[in-house]
């Protein structure tokens, strides 16, 4: 069965993303461009997953927002969504909240679980996967209305990082426990 012009757009943005997203926990983990100290000790290592999980959290609150603002200016919308079937513009806002809290969730976790588990020297891959997520999320948003192909690559920034660093911390866990 021959993909679709949309699927192909897509799998175009999922290509883009994962190259991206490997070579980014690769590359950040091996060149620690931010230049932490091996020496961090666990709370300083949490410092620097909270503290750039405040780009994430930036967007989430931008999504909440942005929901917000228009139900206020929306007669049919204000009520809220338990109590109106919801415009066409509010759905779109609510799809964006909803999938930027995953990604957000998703994001945190897995950068406060990096900044446990992994070597100080790997830390520079949670503020590279953080401005990633920032700029995915960019894309995402402004890519939303014209369709699966505008947005994928906004969402594989957003989410193939966490997702590589997810899977590299269970490669290191699954080590630790060989070895």
């Amino acid at each position: 069965m021959p993909l679709t012009k949309k699927q192909i757009g897509v799998l175009k943005g999922m290509i883009i993303g994962a190259s991206l997203s490997i070579s980014l926990v690769g590359l950040g983990s091996y060149l620690n461009p931010f230049d932490y100290s091996s020496t961090l000790s666990v709370i300083e290592k949490l410092q620097v997953a909270i503290i750039w999980g405040l780009i994430p959290t930036l967007f989430l609150a931008i999504s909440i927002g942005r929901v917000a603002k228009h139900r206020f200016f929306s007669p049919e919308d204000i009520d809220g969504s338990a109590l109106s079937t919801g415009t066409p513009q509010v759905l779109v806002l609510q799809s964006l909240l909803q999938n930027t809290f995953e990604q957000t969730l998703l994001a945190f976790l897995t950068y406060c679980a990096w900044a446990v588990i992994m070597p100080a020297t790997c830390l520079s891959v949670i503020p590279l996967a953080a401005l990633t997520f920032g700029l995915g999320r960019i894309l995402f948003f402004t890519g939303y209305k014209n369709g699966a192909p505008a947005r994928a690559i906004g969402f594989t920034l957003s989410f193939y990082p966490s997702l590589c660093m997810l899977f590299s911390l269970i490669g290191a866990l699954a080590w630790q426990q060989i070895s």
